[in-house]
């Protein structure tokens, strides 16, 4: 487990979850299992675990427990996989939302700019979009939104309009082709930063990631028991700034929206004001844990 991926935060994630022994809990990006092992030790013989992820990879590290209930799909589909097998209301639901190490160790996955290996980057891969296909097909007003919205890069535009002149069929089908066509927008000391950016971008759109997320926390509200747990754990701005704000303010725009009373129309509140950071020994440990930020809301 700790060589597919080091979970971050963990004893932070367990605490924030506030664990009952005969609760039920979700963890939605099972990964390597290393937070799933932990919540296990927390229940007691009637407590239960529902764990989604949509990697094949991640049934290779299924604990051998009868309290744990797999579901290798996208969690997304929480609402109604929770509502079949009957387990709602949960005390606590977690999302840890980073690509984990194993996903960015392996090659061939394409979720690295270290790595030569086909344009890939789905975590599901049953679904068809991959990152060769974007950068094939897309024009160059939709790379340029999605470079400049998901990648936060300066220079979106001449990014967009380099790809489209010089792609060809053929041209595009690996990361080291795809770095060497983009290199003269890559400015320089800054290409680890910049290419990072790139590589998010592509990823974000390949997998729907900001789409998905909108779609699971509205959920969370329906399938959490009163004082249940939400805990989130984000590593880019654009993903904190979602569950900040719907945690907050109960939407995805930051605003305050009030009913006919005036009272705010939310259902959560947050446990923690500011976000949650790893400590210097883990931000040395694990570089991984550097940008993550945990945010904690409990259902009112």
């Amino acid at each position: 487990m700790t060589q597919y991926h080091q979970p971050v935060m963990l004893n932070e994630c367990i605490d924030a979850l506030d664990i009952k022994s005969d609760g039920i809990y979700v963890d939605v990006t099972y990964g390597g299992g290393g937070h799933s092992r932990e919540i296990l030790k927390h229940l007691g013989p009637k407590g239960k675990l529902i764990a989604f992820d949509q990697d094949q990879e991640a049934l290779k590290n299924l604990v051998d427990d009868d309290r744990l209930i797999f579901i290798n799909q996208n969690f997304e589909f929480m609402n109604q996989h929770l509502r079949y097998l009957n387990l709602v209301p949960v005390n606590g639901i977690l999302a840890d939302l980073g690509v984990s190490s194993h996903q960015f160790d392996t090659a061939v996955r394409g979720f690295s700019f270290r790595f030569d290996s086909e344009l890939d980057m789905r975590m599901d891969s049953n679904q068809s979009l991959t990152a060769k296909r974007i950068i094939q097909t897309y024009t160059e007003e939709s790379l340029t939104r999605i470079f400049r919205l998901y990648g936060e890069i300066n220079n979106a535009y001449n990014l967009s309009r380099t790809i489209v002149s010089n792609r060809s069929e053929d041209s595009i089908n690996t990361v080291f082709q795809f770095k060497e066509l983009i290199n003269p927008c890559v400015p320089k000391w800054k290409e680890n930063q910049y290419l990072a950016q790139v590589f998010q971008a592509l990823r974000i759109e390949v997998n729907r990631e900001l789409h998905v997320l909108q779609k699971f926390l509205v959920q969370t509200v329906d399938v959490l028991a009163p004082k249940g747990r939400l805990v989130v754990m984000s590593y880019h701005s654009l993903e904190d700034r979602l569950v900040k704000n719907f945690i907050q303010k109960g939407n995805f725009s930051g605003d305050d929206q009030k009913d006919f009373y005036g009272n705010k129309m939310t259902q959560m509140k947050p446990v923690n004001k500011k976000p949650i950071e790893a400590s210097a020994d883990e931000q040395q440990e694990n570089n991984r844990s550097r940008s993550a930020k945990l945010r904690i809301g409990e259902k009112l």
